[in-house]
């Protein structure tokens, strides 16, 4: 398994335009690889895009890489970076212009980068099948904000939620056994620097339906890492 690159090695891979214009004469696709798997946050971005549909995305390697702003308490997010021996699970879902811009302001922390139709394996029977004449986007780790977890940007259990709940709306929706479980076994860079800011941590369940499955997820998939959360 290749390690996440230190800070700034990415820059190399970046495109020289962090978000390049789409072409209009081509139907647009967005693949979802973190928070934007879960259909609540996704549609909070782009209430009109296309339903997600689950995939397998070869050249890119997920990973906690992607940190958050320097001012006050802030967090180290879920990153890709360019890898040709990586593929991973995701979602890819149609969107238009107006998304696209959404969704480049929700994600200003990274680049907007091709993906080649080559990459990707759908993994739902019946989904919907693109056109040659399709462009399909993935956000990219920019090259000033990479670094790994750290005791200052630590993971926070929260986004964990949304990003794992996404991965189990997949699994059930289109009967895919492990889909979760590999959301977690293809993400790199899990740390010790992960703290719960769950509401009401000791009862989850409250505010997060599915905080038992996830939980059990995590315990099976990254022990090491999840029997060191601290409580915020």
């Amino acid at each position: 398994m290749s390690q996440p690159p230190a800070t700034g090695t990415i820059a190399a891979a970046a495109p020289a335009d962090c978000h390049p214009t789409p072409d209009v004469d081509q139907s647009q696709f967005i693949v979802g690889y973190g928070s934007l798997m879960q259909d609540e946050s996704r549609r909070r971005t782009s209430p009109q895009a296309g339903p997600a549909q689950p995939v397998e995305l070869r050249g890119f390697r997920r990973a906690w890489i992607a940190r958050g702003s320097d001012i006050g308490f802030s967090t180290t997010y879920l990153g890709v970076w360019p890898d040709h021996d990586s593929h991973m699970n995701a979602v890819i879902y149609r969107v238009d212009a107006t998304d696209i811009a959404a969704t480049d302001r929700r994600e200003s922390g990274y680049c907007r980068r091709a993906v080649s139709w080559s990459a990707l394996r759908t993994l739902a029977s019946g989904a919907e099948r693109a056109s040659a004449a399709a462009q399909a986007w993935i956000y990219v780790s920019g090259p000033e904000t990479t670094a790994p977890p750290s005791a200052r940007y630590p993971i926070a259990q929260s986004y964990v939620d949304v990003f794992l709940s996404g991965c189990l709306e997949q699994e059930r929706r289109h009967a895919l056994p492990g889909f979760a479980a590999e959301c977690i076994d293809s993400t790199s860079a899990w740390s010790e620097h992960w703290v719960n800011d769950r509401p009401l941590p000791r009862r989850p369940f409250v505010f997060q339906p599915l905080a038992g499955q996830i939980d059990r997820l995590l315990a099976t998939h990254v022990p090491r890492y999840f029997s060191r959360i601290r409580i915020e």
